[in-house]
């Protein structure tokens, strides 16, 4: 039966794809629940870095109205928001290029800059996507030993070949949080080869007291090697709507608008943007919830004993043994965290900072699965 299901293609496709590994998300309650056999309202949601105070309420107020309108077509070059995050950010709105999440942003680079014969080079303990994208444009992938599980940056700069493509630096790195030395980042802006495109990841930057501000590089356009990625999935609350950026030089950005799907950015998401751009209070108040979040559970491994990685964002990865073991056990008592030996981590887990009573829980029932 169903033998149709599992008899070779009559067409060719893509070789690259035949070893292309596939991205595994965080679990959605949804998914746990049916599982599980229990309500949706039982379940927490640790694992993907996800704002848990929710998107503002100013957001979900425009995005109430944008409803009303999406039988049209959005704007494909967002003009609003893109003057909104140009004036925000103090840069034209030709530095700017949107995308479905900034996810999208790496594909649309690996799409300008990447093929058979380049390659990238990548920390260990990357985000996935990285490597996912330039294994699908048929590029190599060259990956540097991590230093205390975070980037060595002078070391990713000695790994540049004349093939070398991409360097692809996240700064907080996900999934580890760790950040890297202000002195290495600038001394990897300064020496990476002008030829060679620097992607610097700043999907967690707001979480940061004191970041490295590197929009002035963009502002005066000597670097026009230089691409920095941004997101409202994080501290914005709005990883539902998919919606993120990249800012880099206007004539690089403008290679990058030719692989833009014509309304990538969509409607409700532009509006929903918009508005939580305006909300300084709420982001604030994540701030606050993020900081308070990270001692707490930083104070609690500590008591329990367990090593974890000091984190600069909105997650923290703990070292509990077994983690596939921990993950099932956590998930079958309503708590949804996330497992890192796809990350070459087997003994470790990665869990998002929550509110109070979301953080309490978890590490009330984390004793729990680890006195099992």
């Amino acid at each position: 039966m169903h033998s149709e299901n599992t008899m070779a293609l009559p067409f060719s496709v893509n070789p690259t794809l035949a070893n292309l590994p596939v991205y595994q998300p965080g679990r959605p309650i949804e998914e746990v629940a049916r599982e599980l056999g229990v309500p949706y309202s039982d379940i927490i949601k640790l694992a993907s870095n996800e704002n848990p105070l929710g998107p503002s309420p100013k957001a979900i107020e425009a995005m109430r109205k944008a409803v009303g309108l999406v039988h049209l077509y959005p704007d494909g070059n967002a003009f609003y928001l893109k003057r909104k995050l140009a004036e925000k950010l103090g840069v034209e709105t030709a530095n700017l290029i949107l995308g479905n999440g900034s996810n999208e942003i790496i594909e649309f680079v690996g799409h300008g800059v990447l093929g058979p014969g380049s390659n990238i080079v990548v920390s260990e303990y990357c985000f996935a996507i990285y490597p996912i994208i330039a294994k699908m444009m048929g590029a190599d992938v060259i990956t540097v030993p991590a230093k205390d599980y975070g980037h060595d940056l002078p070391a990713m700069l000695k790994a540049i070949t004349p093939a070398t493509r991409a360097v692809f630096v996240a700064n907080p790195n996900n999934p580890t949080g760790t950040l890297a030395p202000r002195g290495d980042v600038v001394q990897l802006i300064n020496e990476v080869p002008e030829n060679v495109l620097l992607v610097m990841d700043e999907a967690y930057v707001e979480f940061l007291a004191q970041p490295v501000d590197l929009l002035p590089l963009i502002r005066r356009g000597d670097h026009p090697n230089l691409i920095l990625m941004r997101t409202f999935s994080k501290i914005y609350g709005l990883a539902g709507l998919r919606i993120g950026y990249g800012i880099g030089h206007p004539e690089f950005v403008s290679m990058l608008e030719k692989v833009r799907q014509p309304f990538n950015a969509n409607a409700v998401a532009q509006a929903g943007a918009l508005a939580a751009l305006e909300d300084e209070e709420h982001l604030r108040n994540t701030r606050g919830n993020n900081e308070a979040g990270l001692r707490h559970l930083e104070n609690e491994f500590r008591r329990a004993g367990l090593d974890y990685i000091p984190s600069s964002a909105n997650f923290v990865v703990v070292k509990i043994g077994d983690g596939a073991r921990v993950f099932a056990g956590l998930q079958a008592r309503g708590v949804i965290t996330r497992p890192m030996a796809g990350y070459g981590l087997p003994e470790w887990l990665r869990v998002s900072v929550g509110r109070h009573e979301e953080n309490t829980r978890f590490m009330a029932t984390l004793t729990e699965v680890l006195a099992q």
